[in-house]
């Protein structure tokens, strides 16, 4: 039976364009194994260089917005905080992506739908102009950086981004981010 479940994992991994799936508590240290492993498929592959830094660059930021924002943790609130996600990295035809989700309290989920709504409706000149805005201004609240993680991700999704949210429960919601490059 075992054989039978992996194996059917497999192949639907395969059958969604995926190359790499992670799912589990996350570090910076598999956050640094999973990025060589994704760069040297990348250079195996012959991939553009552009465009493998910017499958790194959104892996990082994916990878990243898990170790400081998911809801799903075991640990205190220091180095020994580990929180849990999943993160996918493979092809839609030709082009690579980068999805990634986790669990996020149900209260955020409305300010981050709306924040993602507006980034997703920007252009390439209007992308640039919010993420040198964002920098300039106040670190968001809530925010555990510059604020710029999801502009960084849309400026590199040349094919765009997307997100969707799944109600868990009465506390909670599944988030997800894809990102087309």
């Amino acid at each position: 039976m075992l054989a039978n479940e992996m194996f059917d994992l497999r192949n639907t991994l395969d059958q969604q364009g995926i190359t790499f799936c992670y799912s589990g508590y996350m570090t910076e240290a598999i956050l640094f194994g999973i990025g060589n492993a994704i760069k040297t498929h990348m250079e195996i592959g012959d991939a553009d260089a552009k465009l493998a830094k910017g499958v790194f660059a959104v892996f990082v930021e994916q990878v990243q917005n898990v170790i400081r924002y998911s809801a799903e943790k075991v640990g205190k609130e220091d180095a020994s905080e580990l929180r849990y996600g999943i993160l996918t990295v493979g092809t839609m035809g030709e082009k690579p992506f980068v999805a990634c989700g986790n669990m996020i309290e149900i209260k955020d989920a409305d300010r981050l739908r709306d924040s993602l709504t507006h980034i997703k409706g920007l252009d390439r000149d209007g992308l640039k102009a919010l993420w040198k805005e964002t920098l300039r201004g106040e670190v968001p609240e809530g925010s555990k950086g510059a604020g710029v993680g999801f502009i960084d991700i849309a400026r590199h999704a040349r094919g765009g981004i997307d997100f969707d949210f799944r109600t868990v429960d009465d506390a909670y919601v599944f988030f997800t981010l894809k990102a087309l490059l």
